[in-house]
């Protein structure tokens, strides 16, 4: 692989780092928000909502590291 071809790669993955960054705050208050929920809205629609976004955004960021990961592959 040429530079400009990895410089690239390089870029694609600096921003999916930060991708994935911004998904793991997101997850973290999403949880947080779950934690902290009173305990007559546990076991709600909204909790349950709640609890599935998380685990939404738990299969985004494995996706986002394996991404990563291949890029890495890629570049070396």
């Amino acid at each position: 692989m040429n530079k400009l071809r990895r410089k690239e790669l390089e870029g694609i993955h600096n921003k999916l780092g930060e991708i994935k960054t911004d998904i793991e705050t997101l997850r973290d208050e999403e949880q947080e928000y779950i934690d902290n929920m009173p305990e007559s809205l546990q076991g709600s629609e909204r909790a349950t909502n709640a609890e599935n976004s998380v685990s939404n955004m738990d299969d985004a960021i494995e996706n986002l590291e394996e991404v990563i990961s291949s890029i890495e592959e890629a570049a070396a």
